[in-house]
């Protein structure tokens, strides 16, 4: 038995190593802002406007600036607004992760500790 990915069938499985432990993940749905192609693993930052989440940028000025979640599955939003599934806790590995511009693994690392996502 195959260790278990959502939205990916076990035929197609491949791992990623994203997470990287047993703290509690805690999941839910998300929209997705118009405009990105993500990837598993993204680290998200909410728009305080609009409630929708992107790719968290440092230079950001509108919210997503501050990093909140990590993206479950990848998802191409490039079409219009998507829902997501994101990872509100749990423990990643730092190295399977996508940082927006200006983001380090060192920069997000205490932030998110404090929502209790972790990075090993």
């Amino acid at each position: 038995m195959g260790i278990f990915k959502p939205g990916v069938s076990s035929e197609t499985y491949s791992p990623d190593l994203l997470l990287a432990g047993d703290f509690p993940r805690a999941t839910r749905s998300v929209t997705l802002a118009s405009g990105q192609n993500l990837v598993r693993g993204a680290v998200l930052g909410k728009i305080t406007a609009s409630g929708k989440y992107a790719l968290s940028a440092s230079a950001a000025s509108d919210g997503s600036q501050t990093p909140v979640a990590v993206l479950v599955d990848d998802c191409d939003a490039g079409g219009g607004d998507k829902t997501v599934g994101i990872y509100e806790s749990g423990e990643f590995l730092g190295t399977a992760l996508t940082l927006g511009a200006g983001h380090t693994l060192a920069s997000i690392r205490d932030g998110l500790r404090d929502l209790s996502i972790y990075i090993r």
